[in-house]
């Protein structure tokens, strides 16, 4: 059977989200059910690319640099569709950033960013790993683990 959802008016639609991660995104996007506007969360949807994915509809909301570079995160494959009019007007991939500025804290403790006002700098080390150095300390961290 078919999955219909219902077209949102304007917002944005985040589609091959790796399966089991739409609830990631909308903790991402600070959304919970206080949210005032339609959220759609379809989790498991087959997918030719990925085999399951999931998907998150969200009315309303519009994305600042820092949310997609997140989002990319957990889901460097997701693609952004930007909707106006129940239109899409605007279709973009995700992509890893090569630096994330101001995105997460560092996990290092003895991080100077977590006692000075420094905004944190991530850079990427290993594209394929996912793996991003701080700036400051020089740590290296998996792109989960700037997410906790």
């Amino acid at each position: 059977m078919p999955l219909v959802v219902e077209k949102i008016e304007s917002g944005t639609v985040i589609d091959h989200i790796p399966a089991g991660m739409g609830l990631k995104v909308l903790e991402i996007l600070k959304i919970d059910r206080n949210y005032g506007a339609r959220v759609a969360l379809m989790m498991n949807v087959p997918s030719k690319k990925i085999g399951k994915k999931d998907i998150v509809k969200v009315e309303g909301k519009t994305l600042d640099d820092k949310a997609v570079n997140k989002i990319a995160l957990i889901a460097p494959n997701a693609t952004l569709n930007i909707i106006k009019n129940s239109e899409v007007v605007e279709k973009k991939i995700v992509q890893l950033p090569k630096e994330l500025r101001g995105v997460s804290k560092c996990p290092n403790p003895q991080c100077i960013t977590n006692f000075e006002p420094i905004e944190t700098l991530f850079k990427i080390e290993n594209h394929a790993e996912m793996k991003f150095r701080c700036f400051f300390c020089e740590m290296a961290f998996e792109a989960k683990e700037l997410l906790l």
